[in-house]
């Protein structure tokens, strides 16, 4: 009796029926670890976090269908760049105000640049 063959498909891969197998698994080597985040971009930190929000993680990556500790980057990433499109608005902002400000002259009757408001003596 011969093993039937799966076909090598991406689906294959994707829904666990090549890969996932115990008998051919084993573990990466440190070396390999270390290119894989290096690779990746990846350093390794230690960090407190509530027992509590370990375990909301846990179970929003389940339900994903990942590990928490991808889901915690994807949400740290997110969360970095919002907050640098924020400050980068905020600047835009500041940066026009005081661009304004500079252009219009509060000494104008009417406003607008340029004038004193007053006649010279």
């Amino acid at each position: 009796m011969s093993i039937p063959k799966i076909e090598g498909t991406p689906e294959a891969w994707e829904d666990g029926e090549l890969g996932r197998d115990e008998a051919h698994a084993k573990a990466a080597s440190k070396e390999t670890e270390q290119q894989l985040d290096d690779g990746l971009g990846l350093q390794m930190i230690s960090i407190r976090l509530q027992k509590e929000l370990i375990e909301d993680y846990k179970k929003i990556a389940e339900f994903h269908g990942l590990g928490y500790q991808p889901l915690m980057r994807d949400a740290l990433k997110r969360f970095a760049e919002a907050e640098f499109k924020k400050i980068a608005i905020e600047y835009a902002n500041l940066k026009a105000s005081k661009a304004a400000e500079k252009n219009s002259d509060p000494d104008s009757p009417d406003g607008r640049p340029g004038g004193h408001g007053r006649l010279a003596a």
